[in-house]
């Protein structure tokens, strides 16, 4: 059931509008504008790519990190609505928009000290934050898999399909299947699961339905 759940969440969210831009358009002296796309694998595409797969996203791990590094919720006036985040790089206003939310988790390791780590968006282990498995949260509904990231990314960040298709292996779910899992066992340890800590994120507070 959980494994079905978590194979219909990688389909991705259909998107539609009114809204026009060019590539590289400059609203100001100076200024250029450009359009993104993240999908729900985390990988990153021109908005208006025609064709979104492994072949036609962005690969070269110092440019994602310099990318992501950079990206925040956009608190401006231009394409908020519809482009909620934004990459500012000098004169460059990289407007993004994603299928879920911005980062999305790729793998854990064990970074020079032993630390368990979660690595995102695609940059190799670049980019990471410290795996926490108390806070590992899935919605049965959707059957995607979060786990926190980073304030400017609105706090919260997506497990990719392969990754969550794996932990799925050691939700426990004391109230049944039709509620989130209460614990996570992880090296051996089972863990209480913190399952209020999303509802200060960005998924609580944008228009999404995850649960």
């Amino acid at each position: 059931m959980i494994f079905k759940r978590l194979v219909i969440a990688t389909t991705t969210r259909q998107f539609s509008s009114d809204i026009k831009y060019v590539q590289g358009q400059s609203p100001a002296p100076k200024i250029r504008e450009y359009f993104y796309y993240i999908d729900h694998e985390g990988m990153l595409f021109l908005d208006d790519a025609r064709i979104k797969n492994f072949t036609s996203c962005f690969k070269e791990k110092k440019f994602l990190e310099f990318f992501f590094k950079r990206l925040r919720l956009n608190d401006g006036d231009r394409y908020r609505e519809h482009f909620p985040f934004v990459s500012p790089c000098g004169r460059e206003r990289n407007y993004v928009r994603c299928d879920d939310v911005p980062i999305v988790f790729t793998h854990v390791y064990r970074d020079q000290e032993g630390s368990e780590r979660l690595a995102y968006a695609h940059a190799g282990e670049l980019l990471n934050v410290p795996w926490e498995p108390t806070r590992v949260c899935m919605f049965p509904l959707s059957g995607r898999v979060y786990h926190p990231a980073p304030v400017r990314y609105g706090s919260v960040g997506l497990i990719r399909s392969k990754l969550a298709i794996e932990l799925s292996k050691y939700f426990t779910f004391l109230h049944g299947e039709e509620q989130p899992p209460t614990h996570f066992t992880w090296n051996g340890v089972e863990h209480e699961l913190d399952r209020d800590w999303w509802k200060d994120t960005y998924i609580n507070q944008s228009d999404k339905s995850v649960e």
